[in-house]
């Protein structure tokens, strides 16, 4: 008797550990801050001239540049990343 309690004590111990690693490990990766446009210049401005170029971006920005770029200037500024619309999330189940 006292080996089932223990191995069903063990085993309940067990299950709540891993589920609290679960939980963990599905909240520390699931909300990220949109980057901003400085953060956005130090990874994609590869000529270093402090704008964003087409040829430089990737992702969303890439595929949504003409909405973005609303002057048609050939870059994204500051006011037209932060007033371009914001990609949708996925959708959660």
């Amino acid at each position: 008797m006292k080996r089932i309690t223990l191995k069903t004590g063990l085993l309940f111990a067990l299950l709540v550990a891993f589920g609290t690693v679960a939980v963990n490990a599905q909240s520390k990766g699931e909300r990220r801050e949109p980057p901003t446009y400085t953060k956005l210049l130090e990874e994609m401005d590869a000529d270093e001239d402090g704008q964003l170029s087409k040829e430089e971006v990737k992702g969303p920005l890439k595929d949504n540049f003409s909405e973005i770029d609303t002057n048609e200037d050939g870059f994204i500024s500051k006011e037209e990343f932060d007033e371009a619309p914001k990609p949708k999330g996925r959708p959660r189940n």
